[in-house]
C-alpha cells in the first residue's frame, strides 16, 4: 500500500497567494494525499479563497495564534504517514511528493527527506527563480550549523517523528525550522537527502507570512541553537572534530559580523568559541582566505579583522591606480 501524505498549509493574510499554494498541492502527481489548510485569523480575503476549494481540501479557521501554533494544529488534523508543510505564499512543483517518497522507499528508516528549495524573488522589477542545492558532505548536523538545511517546504517529514518531538515550538520568534531540525536530530531521527529542487520559496517585500522575522532576533536565536547543538552532540558522544569546527566557524562568522557594531556581543561570541575549543582556527573559505587565517593564527581575531578591513578599504583604489 502506498504512503499517504498530508499537505499542510498554514495561512495568514495571504489572499494573493493562497490559491496558488493550494493548486500546487492538489496538482501533485502522488495520488494518495490530502490537503489541509488552517487559516490563522486572517483579516483579508484569504478565507473566502480557501472556501472556494470546498470539497477538494479540508480546512478550518480560528483566531490568530502564530505560525507554529497553526503548524501544530495542522499536524493534529493530519492523517498521513508523511507530512508536507507549505507556506501559503510558496508553492510546490508537481513531482515533489513522488520524487521524495522514492527516497523514503530506498531508505526505510528515514524520518526526514530533505530536498533543496528554489528561491523566487523580484530583482529589478523582474521575477527571478534560482534553484538551490544542498552541498556535500551531507552530515545534517554540519548542514544545520552552516544554516544549509532547507526552508520549511523543502523536506518531507514523517508524521510520527514530528509527534515524537511534540511538533513545532510555539513562541519561537524565528528560525522555526532550524529549531525543529535540532530537536529531531537530538532525538536520533534519521535524515536523508534528495537532489531534486521541487519546493519554491517566494521572497517578496509585499509578502505577509504566518510568522514574521523579529528584527535583530535571528542571530541571537542562531547562537542559542549552536549552544544547544554542541550540548546535544556532547551528550550523545557524537561531537566530532568536523561538527565542532562547523559550529565554531558559524559562531566566528557572527563575531565578524558584529566586530564593530556590537562589541559586547562580539566579545561574548569569542568567549564562547574559546570555551568550546581553546585551539580554534577558522577553516579556510571564501570569507576566510589563507592570509586571514595566518594573521588570525599569529595575532588573533582583532588583528585579522583590522587587516581584512583595511584591505577592503584600500585595495580597490590601489588596483585602480595601478591598472
Amino acid at each position: 500500500m502506498s504512503a499517504f501524505v498530508s499537505i499542510l498549509i498554514p495561512c495568514y493574510n495571504a489572499e494573493r497567494w493562497i490559491a496558488r499554494a493550494i493548486e500546487s498541492a492538489l496538482a501533485q502527481t502522488w495520488p494518495n494525499k490530502e490537503v489541509i489548510v488552517v487559516d490563522d485569523g486572517s483579516t483579508d480575503g484569504s478565507l473566502a479563497v480557501i472556501r472556494s476549494f470546498d470539497g477538494r481540501i479540508r480546512w478550518e479557521s480560528g483566531p490568530n495564534q502564530g505560525g507554529n501554533a497553526a503548524r501544530n494544529r495542522l499536524l493534529q488534523l493530519a492523517r498521513g504517514d508523511w507530512v508536507q508543510y507549505l507556506d501559503a505564499d510558496d508553492y510546490l512543483r508537481s513531482t515533489k511528493l513522488e520524487r521524495q517518497l522514492q527516497v523514503s522507499r530506498e531508505h526505510l528508516d528515514s524520518d526526514v527527506i530533505c530536498g533543496p528549495t528554489a528561491w523566487e524573488r523580484l530583482h529589478d522589477g523582474q521575477l527571478v527563480c534560482t534553484d538551490e542545492i544542498i552541498p556535500e558532505p551531507r552530515d545534517p548536523w554540519v548542514l544545520l550549523a552552516k544554516w544549509q538545511l532547507p526552508q520549511t517546504g523543502g523536506p518531507l517529514w514523517r508524521r510520527a517523528a514530528l509527534n515524537h518531538v511534540k511538533g513545532w515550538r510555539v513562541g519561537q520568534p524565528c528560525c522555526q525550522e532550524h529549531e525543529l531540525y535540532l530537536r529531531l536530530l537530538a532525538s536520533g531521527r534519521k535524515f536523508e537527502f534528495s537532489d531534486d529542487c521541487l519546493a519554491v520559496y517566494c521572497d517578496s517585500e509585499e509578502t505577509t507570512r504566518v510568522t514574521r522575522k523579529v528584527p535583530g532576533e535571528v542571530d541571537r536565536q542562531r547562537l542559542i541553537i549552536f549552544d544547544r547543538m554542541e550540548q546535544a552532540l556532547a551528550e550523545r558522544n557524537e561531537l566530532t572534530t568536523i561538527r565542532l569546527q562547523a559550529i565554531n566557524d558559524a559562531r566566528h562568522q557572527l563575531a565578524r559580523k558584529y566586530w564593530r557594531s556590537d562589541k559586547p556581543l562580539k566579545a561574548s561570541i569569542l568567549a564562547g568559541i574559546r570555551r568550546s575549543d581553546p585551539n580554534y582556527l577558522p577553516d579556510v573559505g571564501p570569507a576566510s582566505p589563507p592570509n586571514y587565517i595566518a594573521t588570525y593564527r599569529l595575532l588573533g581575531f582583532e588583528a585579522a579583522q583590522l587587516i581584512a578591513s583595511l584591505k577592503r578599504q584600500f585595495l580597490p583604489s590601489f588596483r585602480q591606480e595601478h591598472n
